[in-house]
């Protein structure tokens, strides 16, 4: 809406010009979706597409629409089937595997800047939380964060995560991902004077409940001030993120 405005006022629009473009502006109705293109306007967040669901054919019709209006958009909980075939329809679109989401191309970011206030740390207990890991880390990506990611750091060789202060230090706010007892984002807390996002994962063996464990662990922690989101919500962890660092950092708007 700034860029069409500054067009008006340079005269490189018209008046009509901008109203059709402005047609579908804040909403808009789709046979499967009500797109809330005013989002982030409001919020700093724009609307993301929930994959789990959506066939394909939904999930294409709804980002090409979304791409009209920014040319940043995300989709999360997409498999790999269904995003080799949106790929295909939406030319330029990216899949990140692991993540399992779908975005539009992301500026490559350079490992080990120095990126001064903002910088989110997202770590993990194993390896087997990467996928939730990642979900955090595209969507900050999106958003606009700069972030670095530190992984299999548990507290069952904490000399791991003890050997990487410097990282800790640097950051400023993390999110840190368990399974199994959850016990990490409290070591964690213990140690650093900045925001900390718990995430626990369904990771575990019978008694872990599918992350029941983990997140009553974290929701229990001796270490106050500890948020905690749903189990396995990469998605929310990192949008609370970005949302604490756009106070921080007096920035306004996500993407």
């Amino acid at each position: 809406m700034q860029e069409l405005l500054d067009k008006v006022s340079r005269c490189a629009c018209t008046v009509a010009e901008a109203l059709a473009e402005l047609k579908n502006f804040p909403a808009e109705m789709l046979l499967c979706a009500h797109l809330d293109h005013h989002r982030r306007l409001r919020t700093g967040v724009p609307e993301v597409v929930y994959g789990e669901n959506k066939t394909a054919g939904q999930i294409a019709d709804i980002l090409k629409k979304l791409l009209q209006f920014s040319p940043t958009v995300m989709a999360t909980r997409v498999s790999r089937e269904k995003g080799e075939e949106v790929c295909l329809v939406i030319p330029g679109l990216v899949y990140h595997e692991a993540a399992r989401m779908l975005t539009a191309p992301m500026e490559e970011k350079r490992q080990g800047a120095d990126y001064g206030a903002g910088l989110v740390l997202v770590l993990t207990a194993g390896t087997s939380d990467i996928p939730v890991a990642e979900e955090a880390f595209v969507t900050l990506r999106c958003l606009g964060n700069e972030v670095e990611r530190l992984y299999d750091v548990g507290v069952a060789g904490i000399h791991r995560l003890l050997s990487r202060r410097d990282l800790l230090d640097k950051a400023s706010m993390l999110i840190v991902i368990a399974g199994m007892e959850g016990a990490l984002p409290s070591v964690i807390a213990g140690l650093v004077d900045k925001p900390i996002i718990a995430v626990p994962t369904s990771v575990g063996y019978g008694t872990g409940l599918g992350g029941i464990a983990a997140l009553l662990g974290m929701l229990n922690s001796c270490a106050p001030g500890l948020a905690v989101v749903n189990i396995d919500n990469g998605f929310g962890a990192a949008c609370m993120a970005a949302s604490i660092v756009r106070q921080i950092t007096g920035r306004t708007g996500g993407l």
